[in-house]
């Protein structure tokens, strides 16, 4: 409280006015408005201790003054010596709760501290309010944080959820998939940084100058350049994003926490780290790196808090909030239990992201080591394969091609889709695709390869059902002998024309129900014949024979290069968002120098 002397004179002759027109002492209204104010309220001297306490403040901590009043105050928040030294007000925990801190001055002069807990009739509705705040809070975090299982999107919805509700600047920073359990701070704690109350045990390890800072990637960043805010109100709805938004730091990049930062040590210690109203030298000291203490400068920011992502009991990354001088005393207990509370679903999100991520790339990368090498055709035959992966946003599948080299200058070609997606798909790949070799080594006519696969797979118990279809390219006879097995039709590609081959097609592979049959086409050297899979043309809520023809209308020369031709086919059919994988295999007879 810091009343100048105009202010303090006017407050002292209302008084002296109010006691006369009431009919009391001045000194007796001024103890009967204290007692009688519905705030609870305590008064302490220059050393903290007790001096005065209303009935409202008793009622609500169950303080007694015969107990207290004179003594020292135990164990008492770090922000009150702050409070006294600069006058600045702050909040934090006193008699075990919530509080605000004010220096009290008379006639100009610091003579103690005020603190002000919540009290009074309005009490239990204020506590409602307070849940109801907390509960929609969550749920909006819920509905807003997750909404794809893309983890740096993840981390971009965490920071921009917080912004400018809660913060003025947000950070996200993750641990890379492969960090172990525990890390930690190379240096100690700082007198200015404050661990929130009720927060529990460190989850991380114990502090230590033994192990090195950890690598963290900046995933996220969202600041005044990035988020609007309310007019008159620095946390006030949330806006939209402008499109042409930046970062107010760099994403995407390593960093490595400054030692003694408040980010550092919610990291290491696996629990909230707040400080607030700081000075320059102080922000410098506990802002996480340089990129994140220029933002904060840039910002006028004098409050931190740093709340780990841990899940499932590891950490996975922090979340780092910062807000600018006047917007708020600071972040109070209230505020990180409930940012705590947001950021442990969203850590959970985000691991259950980043596990589905891993699993993707593991797939992605069996299914590329699977179809790097595909076996060599004979030189007479002329070769291009492309697979596309649908991405991250969707399942990795199973699609999958071969070549196999056959007596008398034949080549057998196939095409595949194993059922299903993920690893299993991927795994199942692998074993069609070692089956088809050892069937082809048979040299049988391709229909009765499709039953001899058929009959191998259907007696393994877990293996899952795939289309298939075989083209067994014979230069000397001139003839592409066909089979298929519930896949899409080959296409003939001529210069002049697309044709869909019409190859009588049996149940899938891996059923045991049989009945392949086969055709022939000519080979001629101006022609390609082109297998694909279903991720080429098939689209959602589009019928089947819309989509080939889509196809049966492409015109695309076939005497050029047949990795142009791939890449063309591609251009004019692959939809931008993929919801399949995608494998083509194309071949022609190789032209011979005359």
């Amino acid at each position: 409280m810091r009343p100048d002397s105009a202010g303090g004179d006017s407050t002292d002759s209302l008084l002296t006015a109010a006691s006369a027109a009431l009919r009391v002492d001045r000194d007796a209204l001024v103890g009967a408005l204290l007692d009688q104010l519905p705030v609870a309220l305590a008064v302490l001297d220059g050393e903290l201790r007790w001096r005065y306490l209303n009935p409202p403040f008793q009622q609500v901590t169950g303080v007694s003054p015969t107990a207290v009043l004179g003594r020292a105050v135990t164990d008492p928040d770090r922000a009150l010596p702050r409070v006294l030294a600069d006058g600045r007000p702050r909040s934090g925990t006193f008699a075990g709760r919530a509080a605000d801190f004010r220096r009290l001055e008379v006639a100009g002069a610091p003579t103690g501290a005020l603190v002000v807990l919540p009290g009074g009739a309005d009490t239990h509705r204020a506590e409602l309010e307070r849940v109801r705040a907390r509960f929609a809070k969550l749920e909006a975090g819920s509905e807003r944080i997750g909404t794809t299982l893309e983890p740096d999107t993840t981390c971009a919805e965490l920071a921009a959820f917080a912004v400018p509700d809660s913060a003025d600047l947000a950070l996200v920073d993750v641990l890379p998939l492969d960090t172990p359990d525990t890390v930690s701070d190379t240096a100690g704690t700082t007198s200015a940084t404050r661990p929130a109350a009720g927060t529990g045990p460190a989850a991380g390890t114990a502090l230590g100058a033994d192990r090195p800072r950890p690598r963290l990637r900046r995933a996220a960043a969202v600041g005044p350049a990035t988020a609007a805010t309310t007019v008159g109100s620095t946390h006030g709805e949330q806006a939209p994003h402008p499109p042409d938004a930046r970062p107010p730091v760099p994403t995407g990049g390593t960093v490595r926490h400054r030692p003694g930062s408040v980010t550092a040590r919610a990291l290491a210690e696996g629990r909230p780290v707040v400080a607030n109203l700081l000075s320059g030298a102080e922000l410098a000291t506990l802002a996480p790196d340089d990129d994140a203490l220029s933002a904060c400068r840039a910002a006028g920011v004098d409050c931190l808090l740093a709340v780990p992502l841990t899940a499932r009991g590891r950490p996975i990354g922090v979340l780092t909030l910062a807000r600018a001088h006047g917007g708020s005393l600071g972040f109070t207990d209230e505020d990180t239990e409930l940012l705590a509370a947001v950021a442990g679903r969203a850590a959970l999100t985000l691991d259950h992201a980043r596990r589905y991520a891993r699993s993707q790339n593991t797939a992605l990368d069996l299914q590329r080591a699977l179809l790097a090498e595909p076996g060599s055709p004979h030189p007479n035959l002329e070769l291009a394969s492309r697979y596309l992966p649908s991405g991250i946003t969707s399942v990795v599948g199973g699609d999958w091609y071969e070549t196999v080299r056959l007596p008398f200058g034949r080549t057998l070609l196939a095409m595949g889709d194993v059922m299903g997606h993920g690893v299993e798909a991927a795994v199942d790949m692998s074993n069609y695709r070692s089956t088809l070799r050892y069937v082809a080594a048979m040299d049988l006519p391709p229909h009765r390869i499709l039953r001899q696969l058929d009959a191998l797979i259907a007696e393994q118990e877990n293996a899952r059902p795939a289309t298939c279809v075989l083209a067994l390219a014979d230069p000397a006879r001139a003839r592409w002998t066909l089979a298929g097995a519930g896949h899409l039709p080959p296409a003939l590609l001529t210069s002049h024309a697309t044709e869909l081959i019409e190859v009588p097609t049996g149940p899938p592979l891996g059923t045991g129900v049989g009945g392949y049959e086969q055709t022939t086409v000519e080979l001629r050297a101006d022609h390609a014949l082109l297998l694909y899979t279903d991720g080429l043309v098939e689209r959602r809520g589009e019928d089947i024979d819309v989509s080939l023809a889509r196809l049966s209308a492409l015109r695309l020369p076939s005497d050029g290069p047949l990795d142009a031709l791939l890449d063309a086919t591609l251009a004019a059919l692959a939809p931008q968002d993929a919801e399949d994988d995608i494998a083509l295999l194309a071949a022609r007879v190789r032209h011979r120098p005359s």
